[in-house]
């Protein structure tokens, strides 16, 4: 895949104690850049374009099951001869493609739209297209009528056309019109709140941090609210079926887990941040906002140590949004970080047994997969159709590697490259190679062996001791 083009924006002033981090983040980013330049080639959507900002207009008929869009994508060419653009486009049915109110010609095949320009561009050429489109989205997009709910769900462009790839970074403007009466949540700050025509409300959200499209979501429903206060900012606990005292005592830990990720990633979070409890999830986090099922918060009602899906989804905000997968082959930098993360705050809330059992876990899904021959290397070459053995390599094993990487180069070594890392690659991708560069200058160490055999290799199954032979 070619290297991602990272947006401009300003830096914080670099401490004296951070300026090794900065200098090793330049010169890791600088070794993707090198290989754009050498014109790989690359299978992906947008794969010639770096998108700049999205206006959205999304209205969900939640009865219907259905939903209509408007996008602006305000993109900028990366080669010279560039004239076909792709996005990624789900199942949506495109009605319109235009710039500036001339019509383009498209077509839609599979899950891409593919856009003609009138006429060839120029690297760094920039040009800002409309598209209507409309669907009825069978995932990406979870509607639940019985409880006038809707909510994203992962799949970005089943209700927005847009770049799905992870290193494809945007600012993003969304305008939700919803039935009136509802409470909504959506990225960034909110900008206004209307009554239209017709008994429905119009929330417009804006968020400036450029951040990777499948973070952008929303959630709107007949909610209750609650609201407490973290270490940079306020929060926000909304639930369709819990009150606002037991919401209180579901996300009593949060401002806690914020100050604890904080400390470790060596960046605090900052701005609002929002926890629904929703119709069903299995979990999933987004920019400024986590979504989890209405059945985990009263789990953690009636047992306030099963925070781990909590404290997971938290952790995202660094670790997966900030820091993110270079590619989805990498994607355990994601998901076993936050895996990990969770059980280093368990650790840190209830002791060192909470954490034993994690990793215990951890272990026995990880020997579980050498039993039965799926074990697998943490990066993959292509994170298509993934089973639940690859889910569980990305997963589980990728939080037990780091937990045995902790024992490897020990305490004061390991948290050090984490904050080094997290500070390095904040706002932008990392591969497992940076993670590798990281750690080895933390610890001073050559760290190959170790990635050679538990991050690069798969652990063979074992084999039955061959029986003594008769005397």
């Amino acid at each position: 895949m070619p290297a991602p083009i990272f947006p401009f924006r300003p830096r914080p002033r670099v401490r004296p104690r951070l300026r090794w981090a900065a200098a090793l983040a330049a010169a890791l980013l600088a070794v993707p850049a090198a290989a754009a330049a050498q014109g790989a080639p690359a299978a992906r959507a947008g794969a010639n374009l770096d998108v700049l900002h999205y206006t959205a207009r999304i209205e969900p008929d939640i009865a219907a099951k259905t939903l209509r869009g408007q996008v602006s994508i305000r993109l900028a060419l990366r080669a010279d001869g560039a004239q076909h653009l792709e996005f990624d486009a789900g199942e949506l049915e495109i009605d319109k493609v235009s710039e500036h109110g001339q019509a383009l010609n498209f077509e839609k095949t599979e899950q891409r739209l593919r856009v003609r320009l009138p006429k060839p561009g120029k690297s760094g050429e920039r040009h800002e297209i409309d598209i209507a489109y409309r669907g009825a989205p069978r995932y990406g997009l979870e509607f639940h009528p019985e409880r006038g709910e809707v909510y994203t769900i992962f799949s970005t462009s089943q209700w927005l056309v847009c770049i799905d790839a992870p290193s494809e970074r945007a600012s993003f403007d969304l305008t939700l019109t919803v039935p009136g009466g509802l409470k909504a949540v959506g990225n960034g700050r909110l900008v206004s709140k209307s009554a239209l025509g017709g008994r429905r409300d119009s929330y417009r959200w804006r968020q400036d941090q450029p951040m990777p499209s499948y973070v952008y979501g929303f959630a709107a429903g007949r909610y209750n609210e609650a609201a407490g206060t973290g270490e940079n900012g306020e929060l926000r606990f909304l639930s369709a079926e819990l009150q606002g005292a037991q919401l209180r005592r579901v996300f009593a830990d949060t401002a806690d887990m914020m100050r604890f990720f904080g400390r470790r990633a060596g960046i605090r979070y900052r701005g609002p941040y929002t926890q629904v409890l929703v119709a069903k999830t299995i979990g999933q986090e987004l920019d400024g906002f986590a979504l989890m099922s209405e059945a985990y918060g009263r789990e953690v009602l009636e047992k306030p140590e099963a925070q781990g899906l909590i404290a997971h989804e938290l952790a995202h905000q660094w670790w997966g949004n900030m820091v993110t997968n270079l590619d989805w082959g990498q994607f355990w930098l994601n998901e076993g970080f936050a895996n990990f993360m969770a059980a280093a705050y368990l650790q840190h809330r209830y002791g060192d047994e909470a954490y034993r059992e994690r990793v215990d876990g951890w272990k026995k899904r990880v020997d579980k997969l050498r039993e039965s021959g799926k074990d697998h290397a943490l990066v993959y070459a292509n994170w298509s159709k993934p089973s639940a053995d690859d889910r569980a390599v990305v997963y589980q094993k990728g939080a037990y590697v780091l937990h045995l990487l902790r024992e490897e180069i020990g305490e004061r070594a390991f948290w050090r490259g984490i904050r080094t890392y997290t500070r390095a690659f904040y706002g932008h991708s990392a591969s497992t190679a940076d993670l590798r560069k990281v750690m080895e200058r933390a610890s001073g160490r050559d760290l190959s062996a170790f990635f050679a055999r538990w991050v690069d290799g798969a652990e063979p199954a074992p084999t039955a001791a061959k029986p003594e032979p008769a005397k």
